[in-house]
């Protein structure tokens, strides 16, 4: 027994590990980390290529707008192929290290003019040295970029065609959390770097990420959870970057958001999610999880306003934050249970995924909309979380709207023949996850005040309403309108209400909400057809409809929807008012 002790002592040793780290290996929590689309949190400056591989091959340097050589090559963080020795001139570090020179131990040697190692000084300008080896297991180093394109010419800043454009995206979070750890995007308060995994283990989803394998990648090569090899991935299809060659994702890919999340989420394994997205629509998407997704656990959405290594960057203080937030337990009712929803985490503050909004591209661009709140709380110096304010509004396992709380099917509707036809839409697949192609297909339109043609409101002035009618009764048996009026009261012209009145007749259900940020409520018009927005924006309304037509599916159809019955008035009626029930909730 006790040899198979000493065994095993010697080989974590022979590891350079010691027991506290073993324990702090098993007792770590693990969180998972979700890629989605066009996040800036995991893009990077282009590569160009750098003065001191144009000088090496006689191409022209890169100059200053005088015309002079630049001064310095921006350093990019690449892995050493083989171990190399260096040596570190001693109190370099900081312009005020030698003013405490009494305080540091003796260097490993002196270096003379001519470059020459001694372990005793020879002469009296001898350069005191640190020697150290370098590996490649010690992870990226700030190194010149030396690489050209293949007809000999630099690299610049500059991007033709996509086949002849590097991707700027990384494929998952996992190298930029290397990067944070290792202090190239920057070192924490304490100075001693490792600021991601001394707290946390992580794992990386690729759900739908801003960058792709083009040529595949085979499964021992995956920093991602997965099984397989991946095969050549395309950009708008498998990946979604920004740019000249951006693409959006499609409705069907919110399914599998919400499927993946889901997922991992219900396994065990994890302490709680970090969500990262492009920033205009990062706050969409957390709402979307924190309506969806079922779960106790904690989800932070991140976001950047300037791409990773850039001047300035605020990405990487956002998700080690992001970990500080999930790792507090400031969320956790007394059962541990999560009691705030989805939160976005941006430049230390915690807003409600609900109310947060982008207002400027800039870090500190997050605003909270609704007029009563959003802000929940504070992260300071170093990762001491604060919470002030706590949500009402239903989210994540208390949501009517989670994955859970779905039914199998829903009523749609379609015109066959020429007839409003009631069709049944499968909402989930056998293991009970979202379908694809059940993702209801909703739109916006909005008020304009000096646009009527006549004083008689006549519904022919909207023709986009009854063509959008038509296309989705052809195409999409759950869709839905949003309608944004003026303020306060969502008021529209007759004509768009007219028409808007039609769609409603025809299965289709209205959100009614105001325009801006609304700092105050909507009323309820129970003599309308239409479902009051509260005091949601637009956008966080259509997402709260799309997941409302997954519970409740479509309204009840009038035979003729430019002339119903008041019976069929009343049905429609009594549908939005289960509609309006989740909208005053969530």
């Amino acid at each position: 027994m006790e040899r198979n002790v000493i065994l095993c002592l010697t080989a974590w040793l022979a590891l350079g590990l010691s027991w506290s780290g073993i324990a702090l290996a098993q007792t770590k929590p693990r969180i998972a980390v979700f890629s989605g689309p066009t996040s800036t949190i995991q893009n990077s400056p282009p590569l160009v290529t750098s003065n001191t591989a144009r000088a090496g091959r006689g191409l022209p340097l890169l100059r200053n707008p005088d015309g002079s050589p630049a001064r310095y090559d921006p350093l990019v963080p690449q892995r050493l192929a083989a171990p190399v020795e260096v040596l570190i001139e001693q109190f370099t570090a900081h312009p005020l290290e030698r003013d405490a020179a009494e305080l540091y131990g003796p260097p490993d040697g002196y270096v003379d003019r001519q470059g020459v190692f001694r372990t005793t000084r020879a002469n009296p300008d001898d350069k005191p040295v640190y020697k150290v080896i370098l590996r490649p297991q010690d992870g990226f180093f700030p190194l010149p970029y030396m690489a050209v394109q293949a007809d000999g010419k630099p690299w610049d800043a500059s991007c033709a065609a996509f086949n002849r454009c590097r991707q700027t995206f990384y494929p998952d979070a996992s190298r930029v959390f290397e990067e944070i750890d290792r202090g190239l995007a920057g070192r924490d308060e304490r100075g001693v770097g490792n600021a991601l995994s001394a707290k946390a283990n992580f794992d990386f989803y690729r759900v739908v990420p801003p960058g792709g394998y083009t040529k595949g990648l085979t499964h021992a090569e995956r920093t991602d959870v997965g099984q397989g090899d991946i095969g050549p991935e395309v950009s708008g299809q498998h990946f979604f970057p920004y740019g000249p060659q951006g693409s959006e994702p499609l409705m069907a890919d919110l399914a599998k958001v919400t499927n993946m999340v889901q997922k991992a989420l219900s396994s065990g394994a994890y302490a709680g999610a970090i969500w990262t997205e492009g920033s205009p629509n990062v706050q969409e998407t957390s709402y979307w999880l924190n309506l969806l997704i079922d779960t106790p656990l904690p989800i932070a959405g991140n976001a950047a306003q300037r791409v990773h290594g850039l001047i300035g960057m605020d990405g990487g203080r956002n998700m080690i934050d992001s970990v500080d937030y999930i790792l507090s337990k400031v969320w956790a009712d007394r059962e541990g249970r999560d009691e705030l929803g989805a939160v976005l985490l941006q430049d230390t503050q915690i807003f409600a995924a609900r109310q947060a909004e982008k207002q400027g591209a800039r870090p500190g661009g997050y605003v909270a909309m609704g007029g009563h709140g959003g802000i929940m709380g504070t992260i300071g110096d170093p990762g001491a979380v604060t919470l002030w304010f706590k949500p009402t509004t239903r989210h994540t396992w208390g949501s009517a709207v989670n994955l859970t709380q779905l039914p199998r099917t829903v009523p749609g509707v379609r015109r066959v023949n020429g007839k409003l036809t009631t069709v049944q839409v499968s909402v989930k697949d056998e293991e009970g996850f979202l379908r694809g192609e059940a993702i209801p297909k909703v739109t916006m339109v909005k008020y304009n005040r000096w646009i009527r043609d006549s004083a008689v409101a006549d519904i022919t002035e909207e023709p986009e309403i009854p063509a959008r009618i038509e296309k989705n009764l052809k195409d999409h048996p759950l869709s839905g309108f949003v309608a944004e009026g003026s303020t306060p009261y969502g008021t529209l012209q007759r004509s768009m209400a007219d028409a808007l009145n039609v769609a409603a007749l025809s299965g289709i259900p209205v959100v009614l909400v105001s325009r801006g940020d609304t700092a105050g409520l909507m009323p309820v018009y129970t003599f309308n057809l239409f479902i009051e927005g509260n005091n949601l924006t637009s956008t966080k309304a259509r997402l709260l409809l799309m997941a409302a037509m997954l519970k409740f599916g479509s309204l009840p159809q009038a035979a003729d929807p430019r002339n119903p019955t008041p019976e069929e008035r009343r049905a429609v009626q009594e549908k939005v008012r289960q509609y309006q029930e989740i909208f005053n909730t969530h």
